[in-house]
């Protein structure tokens, strides 16, 4: 099942069960999803472009909740964990911190990269292998523990 399929299925359960919320993210999600499609000018959108768009939605619910955290805005900050919640139930499992360190460690040694000048090279190497699956954040302090 596509995630465009998942999502109308899920918009038309959330109809059903009155979850305003849900209902909200979904289509903002859906949105997302289709002007990109309209934007690249095709019907189908490939798996690889339909998580670089959830992660987009992630990263940005992220950052929102930062800055309304530190704003002191708790109501804003309870309806972005709410939204995030709901966003990640459509992204591929996350790996965990022992499993993206082991992906890390094998593309140091496929780049043969031996310093923190060589970061670049590996950051590039690996963040297509871990797209959607991992923070690029946690990704970038597992590199620089890996490579000191």
């Amino acid at each position: 099942m596509s995630l465009l399929e998942r999502l109308n299925n899920d918009m038309k359960q959330a109809m059903r069960n009155k979850e305003k919320d849900k209902l909200s993210v979904i289509r903002m999600v859906k949105a997302s999803l289709q002007n990109e499609a309209i934007k690249l000018g095709t019907k189908e959108l490939t798996d690889d472009v339909e998580l670089t768009i959830l992660s987009r939605e992630v990263k940005q619910r992220k950052d929102s909740l930062h800055e309304f955290g530190k704003a002191g805005r708790e109501d804003l900050v309870d309806k972005l964990r709410t939204e995030l919640a709901i966003v990640e139930l459509y992204m591929p499992k996350q790996l965990s911190e022992e499993e993206l360190s082991e992906v890390v460690k094998e593309t140091i040694s496929e780049v043969g990269a031996k310093s923190k000048a060589e970061m670049g090279k590996v950051m590039s190497a690996i963040m297509p292998k871990v797209k959607g699956k991992a923070d690029g954040a946690l990704v970038n302090k597992l590199v620089q523990q890996h490579l000191s």
